[in-house]
């Protein structure tokens, strides 16, 4: 069973960074593609990006290509979103889930998210 975790969110300015962590609670992670998804206010459900279990594939919604980037440390079992260059249309709710492949991601293990909020 997959159960995840979210945390590293908070305020930060036009063009700062922040780095979300996505942990298991057990040794599981390596099983599963992880993508992370974001819900704003009034908007519909984004992906953000996904990475393959084994690490060598990934992918990003055009939105944040050039300043996010995912990676993952499945002996930690923890999925990392490195965001840089933050706009006011970053902020929202972010949230990881998993799926067999990315191209199957549901809402399988998300936990509560952690918010972003991108304001000066």
């Amino acid at each position: 069973q997959l159960q995840l975790v979210e945390s590293g969110g908070g305020l930060v300015q036009p063009g700062g960074s922040l780095r979300l962590s996505c942990v298991a609670s057990e040794s599981t992670l390596r099983y599963y593609s992880i993508g992370w998804f974001r819900q704003a206010p009034g908007k519909e459900r984004e992906g953000v990006s996904c990475i393959s279990n084994g690490g060598h594939s990934t992918n990003y919604a055009d939105s944040v290509k050039g300043r996010f980037t995912i990676w993952r440390d499945n002996d930690k079992n923890t999925v990392y979103l490195e965001m840089n260059s933050l706009k006011p249309e970053d902020t929202g709710l972010y949230y990881c889930a998993g799926g067999s492949s990315c191209a199957d991601l549901t809402d399988y293990g998300r936990g509560q998210g952690t918010q972003v909020t991108v304001s000066s």
